[in-house]
């Protein structure tokens, strides 16, 4: 039986335990906790009665624990899925009106199908393209975002009229002089008994501490101090018992070919979401996660969902961190969470009631805080630029745009900067060091040249010039190649024969044999010619294909160097041999022109 649950759930089904299940239990409590005043807010902000946020964050979430991949992420309804869901309905028909809703939820069942499709098609590696630094920079504007719309809650403000982080600032701007100084008492409480603990009791629930600690703070005080007016403040207030209702969403056909659309770009949104969320919780968890399954569980959630009252769901950065963080073990932290949701909505409805808003507020700060993580940003600035500039892009758009377009910049950033560095493979000068009675083989560039008292430069064959590839010679690349290659042919006196040591170019395309091509044909135009050392199979394969073997000839590609060199040293001009001074090859100890021609080594070249 075990195995039939852990090929249908995953491996965590063998770790579970009495311990786990406490600990999965507590985690569960507070992620019901949180997704109460979001799951409100959020269906409305997506045109939706306040009960179907609630319904969204209990069928999606345990069906996507259940059978996703990541056993940290809680789905539900989140910021950027309710407001594309707006975005995109509500020019079709009126917001809260009945055909509204049936439309939320047949692109709701629309989006499941397609996800799922994309998990069973095995598409999901298209997730491996977003880069570190961009699901870095993603998660650190995740962590302003959460900070910036918890402000207005946490100064106990009114809320802002229009939506995103810009006008949300520019409102607490206009309004923190008329901030609740209770509010501000009671998101302090909070955040010190939440941090003390997280710094001295690290497996405690701290989370949940803190909340119960600011709640009780909030109820004592409003009888204690008067002055503060505790009793002003906001709290969660009264909420709906949220029975999902299964219902078959109805709508007109004609209406099905203009959803679909839609469906595809809130596919795109969550989809987007969900696999960056998971991958930025799997990177402080430690976890493996599997794209594929992710996509697969998340496509379910949204096919049952849709017929639970429910609207687009994926996973959510408020609750995936603050479950992660709460000591959650396994998905069945998902699946306390939604059924506590239930259970505290049913059975503990006027102490909920009470929980103040601002508390909630100081909890999602607290998470921000530690997502935002400064000392990784330093060490990101101090490896490397480009991947600082990377993350600090798409933070920023991140906090700007939406989510979707935010990590679709960072992984075309990541992109365009891994093709500039590929599309200059390195093309070095190799020689043998003269000053070594070993005369090893080198790299010119890197070969010692400098003594306390002297500078040497290390000769080169003025007929054959030594070259090793290294990268891709692929379309993007070509043009920095071919200018290299003219570059030594157009010097005043350059040398006409090429070696390539091709044994680390480990890719060409068709742009890449063609290149290859134009240098045998203007190698051969100077009288000189071209060979190579090694070239890969890939490469041999590529060649054979487009019929450049034939061209170049198997007499021109070689096993060794000391094949090679003894083989073009033939080729070379004697009369240049005779006035040479370089004398870098074995093989020129016998050239005319030199001193011990007569007594010729048997010496052999530097093997590989």
């Amino acid at each position: 039986m075990l195995n039939v649950f852990e090929r249908l759930f995953g491996t965590w089904v063998r770790d579970v335990s009495a311990r786990t299940l406490r600990a999965d239990g507590m985690a569960g409590l507070l992620g019901a906790v949180l997704v109460l005043p979001q799951g409100i807010a959020f269906a409305t902000l997506a045109g939706l009665p306040p009960e179907y946020g609630l319904y969204t964050a209990i069928v999606p979430c345990i069906i996507a624990a259940l059978f996703g991949s990541s056993w940290h992420v809680m789905s539900g309804p989140t910021n950027a899925n309710s407001l594309a869901l707006f975005a995109m309905l509500s020019p079709l028909t009126m917001a809260f009106s009945p055909a509204y809703i049936q439309m939320a939820l047949v692109v709701t069942v629309m989006v499941g199908v397609m996800q799922w499709l994309i998990g069973t098609l095995r598409l999901g590696t298209l997730a491996n393209f977003i880069s570190p630094a961009a699901l870095f920079g993603f998660t650190s504007g995740a962590a302003v975002l959460i900070a910036v719309y918890a402000l207005p809650d946490l100064l106990g403000i009114g809320s802002a009229g229009e939506h995103g982080a810009g006008a949300l600032l520019l409102h607490v701007a206009r309004q923190w002089t008329w901030a609740q100084p209770a509010a501000l008492a009671v998101a302090a409480v909070t955040m010190v008994v939440a941090l003390a603990l997280r710094r001295w009791r690290p497996h405690w629930p701290y989370m949940l501490a803190g909340l119960v600690s600011a709640t009780f703070f909030a109820w004592a005080a409003a009888g204690q101090v008067q002055s503060l007016s505790f009793s002003s403040l906001r709290m969660v207030g009264a909420v709906e018992v949220p029975w999902p209702r299964f219902s078959v969403p109805q709508i007109s056909l004609s209406s099905v070919s203009e959803l679909l659309g839609l469906a595809f770009a809130l596919t795109i949104v969550a989809l987007g979401q969900s696999i960056s969320i998971a991958k930025a919780v799997a990177v402080r968890s430690g976890q493996r996660i599997d794209a594929n399954r992710e996509f697969r569980g998340q496509g379910l959630s949204n096919i049952v969902g849709g017929f639970f009252s429910s609207y687009v769901s994926c996973g959510s950065m408020n609750r995936s961190m603050p479950n992660l963080q709460a000591g959650a073990r396994t998905p069945l932290a998902s699946v306390f969470s939604a059924l506590l949701l239930l259970a505290l909505v049913a059975v503990s409805a006027p102490l909920l009631a009470k929980i103040p808003m601002a508390a909630l507020a100081a909890l999602l700060a607290v998470v921000a805080m530690s997502l935002l993580d400064l000392p990784r940003w330093r060490q990101l600035l101090r490896l490397s630029r480009t991947e600082f500039g990377v993350a600090l892009a798409t933070m920023v758009a991140t906090v700007t745009i939406r989510l979707e377009i935010a990590i679709l910049l960072g992984t075309l950033l990541s992109l365009m900067s891994f093709l500039y560095r590929t599309s200059r493979p390195a093309m070095r000068t190799m020689g043998f060091d003269s000053i070594s009675p070993e005369r090893q083989f080198v790299v010119m560039d890197d070969a010692p040249t400098a003594t306390s008292t002297e500078v040497r430069t290390l000769p080169e064959c003025p007929q054959l010039k030594l070259l090793r590839m290294e990268g891709e010679v692929y379309f993007g690349a070509t043009q920095h190649v071919a200018d290299t290659l003219h570059a030594l042919r157009h010097v005043p006196q350059p040398q006409k024969h090429l070696l390539v040591m091709g044994k680390s170019m480990n890719f060409i395309d068709l742009a890449g044999a063609e290149l290859w091509e134009a240098e045998l044909n203007a190698r051969r135009a100077m009288g000189g010619d071209l060979y190579f050392h090694r070239p890969r199979p890939e490469v041999l394969s590529m060649w054979k294909t487009t019929g450049f073997t034939r061209l170049l000839g198997p007499e021109h590609q070689f096993p060794d160097k000391r094949t090679a060199i003894a083989t073009i040293f033939q080729k070379l001009d004697p009369e240049i041999c005779r006035n040479c001074t370089a004398r870098v090859f074995w093989e020129c100890k016998s050239a005319p022109g030199s001193e011990t021609a007569t007594s010729r080594r048997g010496a052999h070249n530097v093997q590989d």
